[in-house]
């Protein structure tokens, strides 16, 4: 059994179990019990009353969170020479074609997000198998096949992020750091939660949002109050 240091014991003690906490109150107690020595990522856990089995029932969206993620993305962008230059302008981390394709292929993926163009997915098309089981497929859902490659690239860079509800109907994102205050955690949050909600299935019945929890790196979970997230 793992001994328990005094400040997970302290941080265990802030927590009042089967409490909802405000949101408010949440993003504070967040960055009060995280215990690492390195800046974590704060993450929200959203469950719906969705089945995700049912294609009518996906729950899937983008979102531009107002603050960002507080995390830089590597963003390697696949596309025709012509192209290139915009990418790179818009701040794009990698930029090229079959060079990239073949690294890939080798085993590299040191990267956060692929963005391409329509014109290149036969090309890019064979990578799902190496891409796919990481998140790292190009989407045109998710903005990712794009003739709008420099568009593409600052949205990404700003903050964008890409969701999906998993299989057992949870969503699951980074929402900031602790570093951030908490008013920009609250930002992040209700925008998050806001976009979630305008993503409803008209196929889904009874209480859509079932439980919202915020956590960061290592931390215990923080349930949030459902009813607290426009206060």
């Amino acid at each position: 059994m793992t001994k328990l240091t005094r400040k997970r014991k302290l941080a265990l003690q802030k927590i009042e179990p089967g409490k909802n906490y405000s949101l408010k109150d949440a993003s504070k107690l967040v960055q009060e019990i995280t215990m690492t020595k390195f800046d974590a990522s704060v993450d929200l856990d959203v469950r719906l009353g969705v089945d995700p089995r049912k294609a009518n029932q996906m729950v899937r969206g983008i979102v531009t969170l107002p603050h960002g993620t507080g995390k830089e993305k590597r963003v390697l962008v696949l596309c025709t020479p012509d192209k290139e230059e915009e990418a790179r302008q818009a701040g794009a981390d990698y930029v090229g074609l079959d060079d990239f394709i073949e690294k890939i292929k080798g085993g590299w993926t040191d990267i956060d997000v692929v963005i391409t163009s329509p014109n290149v997915m036969g090309k890019v098309g064979p990578l799902g198998k190496i891409l796919g089981p990481r998140g790292l497929m190009p989407n045109p859902k998710s903005g990712t096949v794009t003739m709008e490659i420099g568009k593409a690239v600052k949205e990404v860079k700003a903050g964008k992020i890409d969701f999906k509800v998993d299989k057992y109907g949870i969503i699951h994102s980074s929402v900031g750091k602790v570093s951030f205050t908490p008013d920009k955690l609250i930002d992040n949050i209700r925008e998050f939660l806001h976009t979630i909600n305008k993503l409803k299935p008209a196929a889904a019945k009874g209480t859509y949002v079932k439980s919202i929890y915020v956590s960061s790196t290592m931390s215990l979970g923080i349930q949030v109050d459902t009813r607290s997230i426009d206060d």
